[in-house]
C-alpha cells in the first residue's frame, strides 16, 4: 500500500495503477461505515484508493475542525488489512496552497437543509470533492447514504462539471442499536448515546406511518418531532420530508421522499435519513 502526500506523486502513482480505479474520500477516523465503502471499492475495481483529509473549508468557525477525531496510524492499519492500494493523505497546504482563492457553488441543492444550517458548508464540500476527483481521476467514487444531501451535491457537481466519475452511493451502516455510524459518535456520553437512538426511531416511525397510508408530510414531521423531544438532551435543528431528487419540501408524499434530520444531542450534532 502506497501512502502519498503530494498531488504530483499521486499523479505518478495513478499513471502506473491498473484501471478501473475506485476512490473512497474520507476525513479519516475510519469506522465500519467507511470500511463498507472501502470493501466495495476493492471488490469492484482493479485499484482501490482512499483519501484521508480533514477538510477545513467545510467547517464553520464555531464547529469542531480542531477537535475532529483523528487516528492516522489506526486508519492506515485498517486500509492495509482491507487491501487498499493507494492512500492520498495530503496536508492542508498541499490541498489549499498559498493564494488559493476558488470555491465551487453547486446552487440550490446545496442551499437547503445542511446548507441552510451550516453556512458555507457545501462550498467546502464541493470544492474539496472537485479537487479530489480531479487529482485522483477515479472511474468510480464511493459515498455513504447517511450523508444523503452530500451525495446529491456530489452527483450534481460531477454531472455539471463533466468530471467523469461514476458516483456510487452505498447504504447507511448502523450499529446494532440502530444508530448510524459516524466519527462524531465518539463524542457521546452513555446517556447521550441512548438519547441519540431517537433519530433512528423517528425515521422508522415515518416509514411506519407512510406504510400505513399516511401521506401528509407535516403530520409525519410533527410525530417525529414529538418522539425526539421526549428526550431533554435532544435539540432539533431540522426535520425535513423533501423530494428525494431536488430537496424541495413536500406537503404530500406523492413521490420518492428523503426524510432527513439533524439533531444536537448535548454538544454533538448528528444527522440521519431514510428514503420513503
Amino acid at each position: 500500500m502506497q501512502v502519498i502526500e503530494s498531488v504530483a506523486a499521486f499523479r505518478q502513482a495513478y499513471d502506473a495503477a491498473a484501471k478501473p480505479l475506485g476512490l473512497v474520500p474520507t476525513m479519516g477516523f475510519l469506522h465500519e461505515g467507511h470500511m463498507a465503502l472501502v470493501h466495495r471499492a476493492r471488490e469492484e475495481n482493479a485499484t482501490a484508493a482512499v483519501s484521508i483529509f480533514v477538510n477545513p473549508t467545510q467547517f464553520g468557525p464555531s464547529e469542531d475542525f480542531a477537535t475532529y477525531p483523528r487516528d492516522m496510524d489506526s486508519d492506515l492499519a485498517k486500509l492495509e488489512e482491507a487491501g487498499v492500494d493507494l492512500v492520498l493523505a495530503p496536508t492542508v497546504d498541499e490541498v489549499y496552497p498559498a493564494g488559493f482563492d476558488t470555491h465551487v457553488d453547486v446552487g440550490r441543492i446545496g442551499e437547503r437543509l445542511e446548507g441552510e444550517h451550516r453556512a458555507g458548508h457545501f462550498h467546502g464540500v464541493a470544492t474539496v470533492v472537485c479537487k479530489l476527483l480531479t487529482i485522483v481521476r477515479p472511474n468510480r467514487a464511493y459515498f455513504g447514504q447517511k450523508d444523503a444531501q452530500q451525495c446529491l451535491v456530489v452527483q450534481r457537481l460531477n454531472e455539471d462539471l463533466n468530471l467523469g466519475a461514476e458516483i456510487v452511493v452505498c447504504p447507511t451502516v448502523r450499529d446494532s442499536d440502530g444508530l448510524a455510524l459516524s466519527s462524531r459518535n465518539v463524542y457521546l456520553s452513555a446517556d447521550e448515546r441512548v438519547a441519540a437512538l431517537s433519530l433512528n426511531r423517528s425515521l422508522r416511525l415515518a416509514q411506519e406511518l407512510h406504510s400505513q397510508g399516511e401521506s401528509d408530510a407535516p403530520h409525519i414531521r410533527q410525530r417525529m418531532h414529538e418522539l425526539i423531544t421526549t428526550s431533554p438532551l435532544a435539540d432539533i435543528d431540522y426535520i425535513s420530508i423533501a423530494d428525494a431528487n431536488n430537496l424541495n419540501e413536500l406537503d404530500t408524499i406523492d413521490r420518492p421522499a428523503l426524510v432527513s434530520l439533524a439533531v444536537r444531542i448535548g454538544k454533538t450534532r448528528l444527522i440521519d435519513n431514510v428514503i420513503i
